[in-house]
């Protein structure tokens, strides 16, 4: 059965996280070494001790998740044996998890993908004033419906769009605070379950966040992309992608882009794909649940889920 390595996007970040595989694996104590190297800082100890808020700041919550879930595909990798080629016929990641898999197929080193993340925490938490923007999600509605509220609640002075289309019923959407706060009531009118604001410090995959969009410009300029070992489904296009000055193009435009989840799942079953195996955390499993309900998951966290794997292999 051909195999798609996933990876987590913002808010799987939890205070203890890889302190259990670093204490079971030196592969993983390696892993979070080299990022601490890059970085220039003990992200490690924020990510084994905290404090929360300094794990929650975007600009460390990137790496460290990205860490994490490398940590945990490498020590999977070194039970089962062989390289990421012979297991997984694609890679895509949830956000900031399109990086993760993109150093897991070979196109970053992990130094490098540990330094774009940190810019690129920095640079979205820098592009919009805390207080000016928001995201919240509406639960229980379609996507076309819950567009059209974004458009209705849309002024010309504020905005507010469609981010993420997780998976049937879940729509996230980001803007201007106001505008944001004037989608809730029309989406509960218009049929969602659920319209709660999120607790987030930024509003991410929206055009608010064109200048965090040329900074990592910038940055993605100067680095080597190397074609990745296995395809790329990219979250702006829900498309293959294995051309290095292609990814490098849709990394950019990914920070204003909206999160086509949904639909990468969809294509990606749709093209063979019935086992889909998340590392790192137990956010995107359940949405691949919901997307296709057929296809098998496995999600990878702890040294037990990843021993019970290697052993049904």
């Amino acid at each position: 059965m051909k195999r798609a390595f996933l990876f987590p996007g913002q808010g799987s970040q939890k205070v203890g996280m890889g302190v259990e595989l670093a204490a079971a694996h030196p592969i993983a104590t390696q892993v979070f070494d080299e990022v601490d190297d890059a970085l220039g800082m003990k992200l490690s100890e924020i990510m084994a001790e905290g404090p929360q808020d300094a794990l929650t700041l975007t600009e460390n919550a990137q790496p460290a998740i990205m860490a994490n879930a490398i940590a945990t595909l490498r020590i999977w990798l070194d039970q089962q044996g062989g390289v990421l080629a012979d297991h997984a016929a694609c890679v895509a990641g949830h956000s900031l998890g399109e990086y993760s898999a993109l150093c897991a197929a070979g196109s970053f080193d992990l130094a490098t993908t540990a330094k774009l993340l940190k810019l690129r925490g920095a640079a979205m938490q820098a592009a919009v004033p805390v207080g000016e923007g928001a995201m919240a999600a509406l639960l229980g509605i379609g996507f076309d419906e819950a567009d059209a509220v974004t458009k209705q609640a849309s002024t010309n002075d504020e905005i507010c769009v469609a981010a993420n289309h997780n998976a049937p019923g879940q729509v996230v959407i980001s803007g201007h605070k106001g505008a944001v706060e004037r989608a809730l009531p029309l989406a509960k009118e218009a049929g969602a379950r659920k319209a709660m604001a999120l607790p987030v410090s930024a509003p991410f995959h929206c055009p608010l966040m064109q200048p965090a969009a040329e900074k990592m410009a910038e940055a993605l300029a100067d680095v080597a992309i190397s074609a990745p070992s296995v395809p790329l489904y990219a979250n702006v296009t829900a498309t293959l992608v294995e051309e290095g000055d292609i990814i490098r193009k849709l990394l950019v435009e990914q920070v204003t882009g909206m999160v086509r989840w949904r639909e990468s799942v969809t294509v990606m079953h749709e093209s063979g794909i019935g086992h889909f195996v998340e590392f790192g955390s137990k956010v995107l499993t359940p949405m691949v649940k919901r997307i296709s309900p057929e296809a098998e998951t496995t999600s990878l966290v702890s040294v037990d889920d990843i021993a019970g794997f290697t052993a049904t292999q």
